[in-house]
């Protein structure tokens, strides 16, 4: 179940929940300051340990796209933008997407302006023992790219910007199939932002790469609840 109510909502509503409250094994209420400060202690790689969790029941194939998303910091103080010099209002979000189930394998969050070139190296490395086929449109155009996904065993398919013919017949020469399943990153993204919002709620910026995590986590826990369905295993 999703809810999309504050932590203040949601103490009222756990008062008038007693079986939810007993499945948590909750002796009292929380308050919710309690629930903000337990939200806050957990760091960046807890929450990617618990993505990474939502992959095993899904089948992945190896086969992986990556592209960036904007998400609107809804919440954004103004004070706070003009002391630290932001001018974006968007959150860059990258998402590395396996082609064959739609579930978030990775996910690297920024307020900068940095280039996909920047960040998908970042995004190989953590990945290169589960991905054997990288797809990215030209915003990866890199030859470091290219030469670490090999490095890493990885296949990358990334088209050439068409600066001239030599490039034009490179990517004439992409496996089409591979790569046309990076089409699936923009259905993924699609799908979170429509059930779980464009935009993030919380106003720190660390806060926010958090929210962020945990979008794709139960994004991903749909997906395996979903194709586990399909294929009729309830065990």
């Amino acid at each position: 179940m999703k809810k999309t109510t504050t932590y203040r909502d949601l103490v009222d509503e756990l008062i008038e929940m007693p079986r939810i409250r007993d499945a948590l094994n909750l002796d009292s209420i929380p308050v919710p300051s309690t629930l903000c400060k337990a939200f806050a202690r957990l760091e960046m790689a807890v929450w990617r340990v618990l993505l990474n969790v939502s992959l095993v029941d899904l089948p992945l194939n190896g086969v992986a796209g990556i592209d960036s998303y904007g998400f609107e910091r809804a919440h954004a103080s103004t004070h706070y933008t003009k002391r630290t010099n932001l001018t974006i209002q968007q959150l860059k979000t990258t998402l590395l997407v396996d082609t064959a189930t739609n579930a978030v394998l990775d996910i690297h969050v920024t307020t900068t302006r940095k280039h996909d070139t920047q960040i998908a190296p970042q995004v190989v490395k953590r990945n290169a023992e589960s991905v054997t086929v990288l797809t990215c449109d030209k915003g990866c155009d890199d030859q470091k790219l290219r030469r670490l996904a090999r490095d890493c065993g990885i296949r990358p398919l990334i088209k050439h910007r068409e600066f001239t013919s030599l490039h034009k017949a490179w990517n004439a020469r992409l496996d089409s199939d591979l790569y046309h399943r990076r089409n699936m990153n923009e259905a993924v993204k699609a799908a979170i932002k429509q059930k779980f919002g464009a935009f993030v709620r919380s106003r720190r910026w660390w806060k926010q790469f958090r929210e962020l995590v945990i979008k794709c986590v139960v994004y991903n826990l749909e997906q395996a609840l979903t194709i586990s369905h399909k294929e009729g295993d309830w065990s």
